[in-house]
């Protein structure tokens, strides 16, 4: 095995064994934390199909995490409120399940990234990064004018939303939902990357016109590859809104999809388990260094230069000695 492999155990090893010790010691706020940690980091594992394999730089997700966020909080909504949900004159009644809210997160922003993708997708480099940027600026301000849903004030739900044979009341519980979901998605993402999907996607990133020349199209293929990201950060989204059984605008701003970028950039560009480490570092220096300053981004800025100055690969880069080609 490589030691970004070891690497990579070490990091799921104390996925789980950090919650452990918080249910032994009875800190709950540590597996919220912990909870937090990766759920960001299914979000950044999302844009990581974009952006680490395929190469494009999005600053709209946080259009699809918002879109996510928003399907669970309008379909808990209606859900508690005892009142169905009207659309295009069709009643459809909300839910408190899981499984039909994630199906529906990840359908929506999908379709979102499927549409967003096609436009976008026309242009590359700093003209695609701009199209990306615009369209989740429009998202961030229809949803602050979206009075039906809070407006700026964004919608709260009283209980969290239930899956089948969990409490997801209980924060272990949720954790370990959260937990397997993340697991999922990056065997999902390893498989990919060893596909002859990802190879011809890795290709058409570094070498467009030869993948032309043997008889593939590079915009169809990012398309996809960009479809899946957006349904995944859709998927991370709802979570997120559960976690905190509150959904708002905040969740289509501009600066969270740089933090997705930033998370994939500190763990290593295309590294499967970079999202996860770039997210838990950023989560657990904004607990503890923000308990000690409101000006922690200080500190995590010079990590981040350093790590990009000084750390071909990211993180894993740095611990491991071994940097991709492409990176």
């Amino acid at each position: 095995m490589t030691r970004e492999g070891w690497l990579n155990l070490a990091v799921l090893a104390a996925l789980v064994a950090v919650p452990a010790w918080a249910l032994v010691m009875d800190e709950p706020f540590t597996i919220t934390l912990a909870t937090r940690a990766v759920i960001l980091a299914l979000a950044a594992a999302g844009l990581n199909v974009a952006l680490g394999i395929g190469g494009l730089v999005s600053l709209g997700h946080a259009v699809f995490f918002g879109l996510g966020g928003y399907a669970m909080g309008i379909l808990a909504f209606h859900a508690q409120n005892y009142t169905p949900l009207e659309l295009f004159g069709l009643s459809v009644p909300g839910t408190k399940s899981m499984p039909v809210i994630w199906l529906v997160a990840l359908a929506v922003s999908g379709l979102a990234a499927f549409v967003i993708g096609l436009l976008a997708l026309r242009t590359s480099g700093v003209y695609f990064i701009m199209i990306t940027l615009a369209f989740g600026q429009m998202f961030y301000f229809f949803s602050i004018s979206w009075a039906a849903y809070g407006g700026e004030d964004g919608v709260s739900i009283y209980v969290r939303n239930g899956f089948p044979g969990l409490n997801t009341l209980v924060p272990i519980q949720f954790y370990g939902l959260c937990l397997a979901v993340l697991l999922a998605v990056l065997a999902l993402t390893a498989a990919l990357m060893r596909s002859p999907f990802g190879l011809a996607l890795n290709a058409a990133r570094q070498a467009p016109e030869r993948v032309r020349a043997v008889g593939l199209d590079p915009v169809r293929l990012r398309l996809a590859a960009f479809t899946l990201s957006g349904a995944i950060t859709g998927l991370a989204g709802a979570l997120f809104a559960d976690l905190n059984r509150f959904v708002s605008p905040s969740m289509f701003s501009w600066q969270l999809s740089g933090e997705f970028i930033v998370f994939i950039i500190l763990g290593g560009t295309a590294r499967l388990f970079g999202p996860v480490i770039g997210a838990a570092i950023f989560v657990l220096m904004e607990h503890w260094l923000g308990q000690l300053s409101e000006y922690w981004h200080i500190w995590f800025g010079l990590l981040l230069l350093a790590v990009t100055l000084w750390g071909q690969g990211g993180v894993i880069g740095l611990l491991t000695g071994r940097a991709r080609a492409h990176d």
